[in-house]
């Protein structure tokens, strides 16, 4: 009887340290939380507030009882902000469609083509993830400024058609499909681009689409090099509307105006991610995996 009371003892006892544990577990994830979305909170506060409201406040205010929306318009007719958007948009959907032609036949003749100096290629191909971005933007620069490239869509895009890592995830991607297979379909005549483009290409269809996701994301948020190598309006991508609308659009003053336009900008990425997570740590968790 006596040990059947300690057992039942120490049952409840490793129930509570359980329910302990994740009660501070939430306690922390709830503060992480907080602590990661107030600035989002805050920017979209401010964006509703009036311009006076917000130079009267001695005090920040956490909440708003008169929200107003003029300054979403402002965002709109004091800088053409929606032709840095159709910039954007054309950015975005050339360099990512020229860089999955680029990286999918490069990541396919790593993983399965035999050729001679295949490996020390790939880790020569690897070690230019050492090179930092600054040494790669000065290079970049000079080149497209010699070929007579700066202010055009050709200039932004050519240096953002390919990635070291996009095409090692994809790499490791593709090696996971069985090897039988592709022996397999050679057997029965099959060319390797038709076996890349009916079994390789479907069966990664998740990594592949967490590369999209991932460029999309580095397109709409790139900054240096747009502003680098253009100085035309007509050419500027809504990264670099924010320092255009902070310059020529509201000025420096108007705070209010400048978040509305920044909350504009943020919410189709906003969107992207919280509709494509799931795939997002999916297709990376695969392509990092082997065996």
């Amino acid at each position: 009887m006596q040990t059947k009371l300690d057992y039942k003892r120490v049952e409840r006892n490793a129930a509570l340290r359980q329910r302990c544990f994740t009660v501070i577990d939430y306690v922390f994830l709830t503060l992480w939380a907080v602590m990661v979305l107030f600035p989002f909170y805050w920017m979209l506060l401010t964006s509703v507030k009036s311009y006076s409201a917000y130079n009267s406040e001695y005090i920040p205010q956490f909440f708003t009882l008169s929200p107003t929306f003029q300054n979403y318009v402002d965002a709109f007719t004091a800088v053409p902000l929606a032709k840095y958007f159709l910039n954007t948009i054309i950015f975005t959907v050339l360099t990512t469609g020229l860089m999955m032609v680029v990286i999918i036949p490069a990541a396919f003749a790593f993983a399965r083509l035999e050729f001679k100096g295949k490996q020390l290629a790939f880790t020569v191909f690897l070690s230019l993830m050492m090179i930092p971005n600054e040494l790669v933007v000065i290079t970049n620069f000079v080149t497209i400024t010699n070929l007579r490239l700066r202010n055009t869509f050709t200039g932004l895009i050519l240096p953002s058609v390919t990635s070291v890592f996009y095409i090692y995830l994809l790499k490791e991607s593709f090696e996971q499909i069985p090897d039988e297979l592709y022996r397999a379909a050679r057997v029965d005549g099959t060319t390797d681009f038709e076996y890349l483009t009916r079994v390789m290409i479907p069966i990664s269809k998740p990594t592949l689409v967490t590369i999209v996701i991932l460029k999309v994301i580095e397109c709409w948020n790139s900054y240096v090099w747009p502003r680098l190598i253009t100085d035309n309006p007509n050419y500027y991508l809504v990264s670099n509307g924010i320092q255009e609308i902070r310059e020529n659009g509201f000025g420096r003053e108007n705070i209010p105006a400048m978040m509305a336009a920044v909350v504009v900008i943020s919410v189709p990425l906003i969107i992207l991610f919280l509709v494509f997570h799931k795939k997002i740590m999916a297709g990376v968790s695969r392509g990092g995996l082997k065996g």
